[in-house]
């Protein structure tokens, strides 16, 4: 018990500033806290920094109690709950409910949670998930994430043409942009000629339009005031698909004349000004939007306030403009932990919107589900997923490698992936970090989509083999110590560094699992959690990384993630081939089974038979399974947590709980 004080009283102590005035100011309160005062002591102390450091120390107090082992003992366990308690309530009067009171406004709002400072308002930059978008911004279509249909969105209908090589789209009358700007056809062929296939403006979603062996873009054109033309260059299976929107990281429409000036103008690295403009400083107003909601604030490591888009064009059976839901306000905790804690003082209504809630969080949620008024909704597994890659890319930058040229040596060595991942204890991890909820991954598609394939079917299978790992790696020259280290053929020890990002303690735990699996087969990882936005910076601009943990996300349309597959796609992480005004990579290789995933990829979107079209992509997960560019390693199942007073969802594993969010209801 005294460690655990003494811990506590570090961490309490220990706060950002070093001003001795600041951390009197938080620990005489939190002193009388623990000695049963008045609670509504914290009324004062509403400043972000408080806050921010109450956060931490909570977290920090459930770190501790997790490496103390609190809670084998009931008198250790009672008092740490009831600091928590303590200073949860003290976080209540600062919460995202009271901004409602706060405005003095009799609104209906949602209140959920994300993990990270969203990186731009711009959809063109965007490459994480969730986002802004996903409130936003629409496409010409919809995809229903209950029955995976295609239905109608800012284009109420459209017409294929019998060689299927042209398609007719028709807007719905009267359409708005946020500003109460007309969105017309102009608004259509402006967003796919200017910007999706423009070749100065790098767009995972331009990825994915490429058609046929030659990359060629569909040509749109204008009709009239409501009717847009797209002429493809040969038949194109995933088309519509591709104008499905934020969904599935579609095409969104933009607005001309919002950004027409941008994109025809240069700014002072000679790039287009929209790849600089609508940054996350931008003011709120001057982003255009077509989605139910547009952002009204937002205020760096606190929140993202979104406002009922009063032009949205959905009006529900009555004739009444959708969203019901007047403001959602999106909170930013950087600590899932802690998301935990503001959900479960009614701080949040859900743990979060898009099926991700921590497996390890429902055993207490499900006894708490009556009492707490909410409702915990599940599905199977997640769409996308998680995986680790290392470092495949053998250029150079100016003259120095990407990747030591040994360590290098290693990753580009199938046998030596191979057996990392025969060492990866995955069933371990599902029972351990996903309390059992959760499965194994096999394949970069979907187990919802029906292009996906079951190891019944012939997909190959890393099962947990410690001892066929070594074999492996011995067969491919490397050696063992006296110490059982693992050293490379010229007595190099295999030592990496694998990255993942800090925020997500699920990843963290699996990361750390990697770490002790592989050190049974005498290979040191160093693990290191980093800031989402510090990752991504390494994979899509530096390229400095060796190997990474993460996730991508998923659907129906294998080609949506085309850009992964494509040897000069976006996403291709494993070996990224340099991306638009991006400094050049000199000798990179390209292998010929990475070629051949690429062009199955492209003759899978040329083929309209659905039965063949599944025979292709079969063959493209058993050449990924075969050569391991991904290690695939555990999905957890779709859970979200919502509260009572939420009302009109429609879960789904595709889309969690507000994929349907413009018809969703709040009660009092």
């Amino acid at each position: 018990m005294k460690s655990l004080i003494n811990k506590l009283r570090k961490s309490r102590y220990q706060v950002e500033s070093g001003n001795e005035i600041m951390r009197q100011s938080l620990t005489i309160p939190l002193r009388k806290y623990l000695h049963g005062e008045n609670l509504a002591i914290f009324s004062n102390f509403t400043s972000f920094f408080i806050k921010q450091s109450l956060l931490n120390i909570v977290t920090k107090l459930i770190l501790i109690t997790k490496k103390e082992n609190v809670a084998a003992n009931s008198f250790r366990q009672g008092w740490v709950l009831s600091f928590i308690i303590c200073v949860t309530f003290a976080l209540f009067g600062c919460s995202p409910q009271s901004f409602k009171s706060q405005a003095a406004e009799n609104l209906s709002q949602l209140v959920t949670v994300t993990l990270a400072d969203p990186k731009t308002f711009n959809w063109v930059l965007n490459q994480e998930f969730p986002h802004v978008f996903l409130f936003t911004y629409e496409g010409l279509t919809f995809e229903n994430r209950v029955t995976g249909e295609i239905e109608p969105a800012l284009a109420e209908s459209w017409e294929i043409s019998k060689d299927k090589k042209r398609v007719v789209f028709t807007l719905r009358e009267n359409l708005k942009w946020s500003d109460g700007k007309p969105l017309t056809a102009d608004d259509v062929v402006f967003t796919y000629e200017d910007v999706v296939f423009n070749k100065e403006i790098p767009t995972d979603a331009g990825d994915s339009l490429k058609i046929g062996t030659s990359g060629a873009f569909p040509k749109v054109r204008k009709v009239d005031e409501r009717r847009v033309e797209f002429i493809l260059p040969e038949p194109f299976a995933p088309f519509l698909r591709t104008t499905t929107g934020t969904q599935n990281d579609a095409v969104v429409i933009l607005p001309k004349h919002a950004l027409q000036d941008a994109v025809k103008s240069k700014n002072s690295e000679g790039k287009p000004k929209l790849m600089s403009i609508w940054a996350v400083d931008a003011k709120p107003e001057e982003i255009i939007v077509n989605g139910p909601y547009k952002i009204e604030s937002y205020t760096t490591s606190e929140r993202v306030v979104f406002r009922r888009n009063p032009y949205y064009w959905r009006r529900d059976a009555q004739g009444d403009r959708l969203p019901y839901i007047e403001r959602v306000i999106w909170q930013i905790t950087e600590n899932m932990d802690t998301q935990l804690l503001q959900f479960r003082s009614k701080d949040l209504d859900t743990t979060d919107g898009w099926g991700r809630m921590r497996p390890e969080d429902f055993p207490l949620l499900k006894r708490e589900e009556k009492r707490g008024k909410f409702k915990i909704y599940t599905g199977e597994g997640r769409p996308g997923t998680n995986f680790i890659a290392f470092n495949l890319n053998k250029g150079r930058r100016n003259s120095r490698p990407l990747v030591d040229p040994i360590k290098s040596r290693w990753f580009n060595n199938v046998a030596f992936r191979q057996a990392v991942a025969y060492a990866i204890d995955r069933q371990t991890m599902i029972n351990n970090t996903l309390r059992g909820l959760g499965e194994l991954q096999n394949s970069p598609i979907s187990v919802q989509s029906p292009y996906y394939i079951s190891p019944k079917e012939g997909l190959k299978v890393y099962e947990y083999n410690p001892e066929k790992s070594k074999k492996l790696l011995l067969g491919s020259g490397f050696k063992y110590n006296e110490k059982g280290a693992l050293l490379d053929a010229e007595g190099n020890p295999v030592r990496f560094t694998l990255i993942t990002n800090a925020e997500n303690q699920t990843r963290v735990s699996i990361g750390a699992t990697i770490k002790q699996n592989l050190s049974q087969i005498g290979i040191q990882v160093d693990f290191n959690p980093i800031a989402f936005n510090t990752l991504v910076d390494k994979l899509a601009n530096t390229l400095d990384w060796e190997c990474y943990l993460l996730g991508f996300t998923g659907g129906v349309e294998p080609h949506n993630g085309a850009n992964v597959w494509f040897t000069d796609g976006g996403l291709h992480s494993f070996n990224q081939a340099p991306q638009v005004g991006q400094t050049p990579i000199e000798g990179r290789e390209v292998y010929p089974w990475e070629q051949e995933i690429a062009d199955l990829y492209v003759k899978a979107s040329q083929e309209l038979d659905e039965t063949k079209r599944k025979a292709i992509y079969a063959e493209t997960q058993r050449i990924t399974q075969e050569y391991l560019p991904m290690i695939y390693l555990v999905n957890a199942l779709s859970m979200s947590a919502v509260r009572d007073r939420v009302s009109g969802i429609k879960y789904s594993s595709l889309g969690g709980a507000f994929w349907n969010i413009y018809e969703l209801k709040v009660s009092d």
